[in-house]
């Protein structure tokens, strides 16, 4: 069945940075479009950075542009979330999924806790 495993969350200070990887399993990971989304408290999930099947083309939300990099491995099954110049408000519970401009979602993971805080 289909998996979607996140790591890499954690607590770090304003302006630090973390590297998040999703484990995928239980599709044809190379032939969906695949993105990190993320729900902040009392916020709704957004889709946050999106990238192609290939990972040619990527996509950001205005609010990550610049600070954060999406990168996948077609070998391993892996996609990836480089975030740098973290703020407070990128406090949330990260997850990955297909991207759901391209796909039907898949069910999601337990996704992995970013704190920002001093």
């Amino acid at each position: 069945q289909v998996q979607l495993v996140e790591s890499g969350g954690g607590l770090v200070q304003p302006g630090g940075s973390l590297r998040l990887s999703c484990a995928a399993s239980g599709f044809t990971f190379s032939s969906y479009a695949m993105g990190w989304y993320r729900q902040g408290p009392g916020k709704e999930r957004e889709l946050v950075a999106a990238i192609s099947r290939g990972g040619g083309e990527t996509r950001y939300a205005d609010s990550v542009k610049g600070r954060f990099t999406i990168s996948r491995d077609n070998f391993k099954n892996l996609v990836y979330l480089q975030m740098n110049s973290l703020k407070p408000e990128d406090t949330a519970v990260y997850y990955c999924n297909v991207d759901q401009r391209y796909h039907s979602l898949k069910g999601w993971g337990q996704g992995t806790q970013v704190t920002v805080s001093s």
